[in-house]
């Protein structure tokens, strides 16, 4: 792996360069976001922010994806077809920070995005599954499934942003995560783009993290998204390697359960899917007393450790040439240990400390009427 990263010095440098790019652009697209009046105001109810923020922090984003693409990447069909779609993910985004855009109209300009990135031959035509081995999928299958894993991740993606510094802070775990896998698997170019995306994401924090003093709206998170799904595609799944398969739903897996659980909820309660709502892991953190900071840091945290599975799937040999071998499989046993207990610890971090608070609120009231009916007796 030192060797691939020694010979690879692209990844290292697009990483930077981006960074660099985000901690020059971001002051600068605060202030324009607050000299046009592109701010998110407070005051919904589903609204954590206290105070006016700017809305251009997308902008910034995409030059920091556009700029070391252009000195680092050979802009070949398939990573073409992620900058053009990159730019229409952000324009689509950006429409809809300014206007408001009705959900169906964005959503077909999520699907024109995925369909450009899908028309340069980003496609899903196999996948790895364990077992039974290399599957290939016929093309209309390829297609689809492309678009519909492009166009959810954006969305997933978007409906985390809602807490300073949680969607960038994880883009940046995901695209680091990405990039090691996809050196190792020998897919430079998709690790270049992971990289660029690592380092935009945590160059962004320093605008973004708690109190944000600029937002990546829309556009940015239907940006993250985009590329983190495209990337996905191109630099692990069409791959033969065994780990393809489930790096991207381990490492992503937060936003693919929130979305989920939300998506049943508003499915349960009747409500419109695109109808936004306060069912989000994020919300439920604040519901219990979180602060930002430290909702932030505990959702990070939980990624970081889903990371270091996805990671151990592809760097630990518990299973060479066809033969189980002892040590390395204890410790994927544990690695995997440890990821099951940090999820089950946050789901019922979240559900039991909600019923607690909820036993608390209804015991005072039984105390009150007590005290009441005492006093009028």
């Amino acid at each position: 792996m030192l060797t691939q990263f020694l010979e690879n010095k692209d990844v290292l440098w697009g990483f930077l360069v981006a960074g660099a790019v985000v901690l020059v652009l971001a002051p600068a697209a605060a202030a324009a976001g607050r000299v046009l009046g592109v701010v998110d105001q407070p005051g919904e109810r589903r609204r954590i922010h206290r105070r006016p923020v700017p809305l251009l922090g997308g902008l910034a984003l995409l030059l920091a994806l556009v700029v070391p693409a252009l000195a680092f990447i050979e802009l070949n069909d398939p990573y073409r077809g992620i900058v053009i779609g990159a730019v229409i993910a952000t324009g689509v985004g950006l429409l809809d920070d300014l206007i408001g855009l009705r959900w169906w109209i964005k959503l077909a300009g999520q699907v024109t995005a995925a369909g450009v990135a899908v028309g340069f031959g980003i496609t899903l035509d196999r996948f790895t599954f364990p077992i039974i081995g290399i599957h290939d999928l016929p093309e209309w299958a390829a297609i689809a499934t492309a678009l519909v894993w492009i166009v959810a991740l954006m969305n997933m993606v978007n409906f985390l942003d809602g807490m300073d510094g949680l969607a960038a802070g994880i883009g940046g775990i995901a695209g680091g995560t990405f990039a090691v896998i996809a050196l190792s698997l020998g897919k430079p170019q998709a690790a270049v783009v992971s990289a660029i995306i690592a380092g935009a994401c945590f160059g962004f924090l320093r605008s973004n993290f708690y109190p944000a003093r600029l937002f990546m709206g829309d556009s940015g998170a239907m940006l993250l998204g985009f590329v983190l799904a495209a990337v996905s595609i191109q630099g692990l799944l069409k791959t033969a390697a065994t780990v393809a398969l489930f790096v991207p739903l381990i490492t992503l897996a937060i936003p693919i359960i929130d979305t989920s659980f939300v998506v049943a909820k508003r499915l349960k309660y009747g409500h419109p899917v695109y109808q936004a709502d306060r069912w989000h892991l994020h919300h439920r953190f604040d519901a219990i007393g979180f602060s930002q900071r430290r909702a932030v840091v505990y959702l990070w945290a939980w990624c970081a450790i889903l990371a270091g599975a996805a990671l151990a799937t592809r760097f630990v040999p518990f299973r060479a040439h066809g033969e189980w071998n002892l040590w390395p499989t204890v410790l994927a046993a544990v690695i995997a240990v440890v990821a099951v207990a940090a999820s089950a610890y946050i789901v019922v971090l979240l559900e039991i400390l909600k019923l607690s608070r909820l036993r608390g609120l209804a015991a005072w009231r039984r105390e009150g009427e007590q005290q009441r009916a005492r006093r009028s007796a």
